[in-house]
């Protein structure tokens, strides 16, 4: 049963990408972030009501405002990309994400990072840098290339002050409650520019919809799997296969939208993949106390989708 949920949570993040891209010929980007948080939060609650009973929702914290107003960033700033670009591109946010987590921790939090987490770092800079070159002339990448680096960068500095409020915010609230009353925030906040920002074009389309639906079972629920399966397996397999879907999005990009996929995108994968998995394998310890302290809940530990 664990592998199972690890699959299900690795193969619904690795969707995200062809989904986004699919809505974003009928509706703008807005709109998608904005569904993507509505969606979630009725899944999300959905189980916590079943789950606890009850839903304990928290406002009047400076880091769920922090926190919503980052992962609200990194929606917008993917769904624009994306809808200019592949739609395997976002595999860059969570290398980026990483970067700037470690840079935050060294120079702004004063931790330690050991030499494999700067080696880490590392692969993960060359593999961003080696999929956004992609190959291009230089002309060619300051046109277009250089322009989706640069929106997945701002969706990865959105997310990262995600991840620093649910690590404050775990201390104080199960990490359930603690998504849902940020999602919720998401929602109302992504909810008051629409009347000027919404935009419909073309003729309805039923699975166009339903991947706006889709989007939100991954934001409500992804991490609610994975918890469940870090639960029933080694964390190594756990680091392993969930970083995976990275290669599953370059793979679902090429069948499903014919995405040209070039050995500068698959040796850029394979580096940053390398990356997260080196900087992840060590933590085993420190994440298996936190989920016996905290994982009444979806997980809240990291950020993905």
């Amino acid at each position: 049963m664990g592998y199972l949920l690890l699959l299900l949570a690795t193969l619904s993040w690795s969707f995200v990408g062809i989904l986004v891209k699919s809505t974003t010929g009928f509706v703008d980007s807005t709109t998608i972030a904005f569904a993507r948080f509505a969606f979630g939060i009725v899944f999300l609650g959905g189980l916590l009501l079943l789950k606890d009973r009850a839903l304990k929702l928290r406002f009047n914290m400076k880091w769920i405002w922090i926190g919503a107003a980052g992962k609200c960033c990194n929606y917008l700033f993917e769904n624009i990309a994306l809808s200019i670009g592949y739609s395997y591109g976002n595999i860059l946010i969570g290398p980026i994400q990483t970067v700037i987590l470690l840079v935050l921790s060294a120079f702004w939090f004063k931790e330690h990072v050991s030499v494999r987490g700067w080696i880490a770092a590392a692969l993960c800079i060359v593999g961003v840098l080696l999929i956004s070159w992609n190959g291009l002339s230089l002309s060619e990448l300051l046109q277009g290339g250089m322009v989706t680096t640069l929106l997945y960068g701002l969706a990865a500095l959105g997310t990262a002050f995600h991840v620093l409020s649910q690590k404050v915010l775990i201390k104080e609230m199960d990490a359930g409650n603690m998504n849902f009353s940020v999602f919720l925030v998401c929602t109302v906040l992504l909810a008051l520019p629409l009347p000027w920002t919404f935009s419909w074009s073309g003729e309805f389309s039923v699975y166009g919809l339903l991947a706006l639906v889709l989007l939100g079972v991954i934001t409500g629920l992804g991490f609610y799997w994975f918890s469940l399966a870090l639960k029933l397996v080694s964390f190594p397999i756990a680091v392993i296969v969930s970083n995976s879907w990275v290669l599953f999005s370059i793979l679902w990009a090429y069948l499903f939208y014919h995405d040209p996929i070039t050995i500068y995108v698959i040796g850029g994968g394979g580096l940053f993949v390398a990356g997260l998995v080196l900087l992840n394998l060590p933590l085993r310890s420190a994440v298996e106390r936190q989920i016996s302290r905290k994982m009444a809940g979806p997980s809240g530990g990291a950020d993905v989708r």
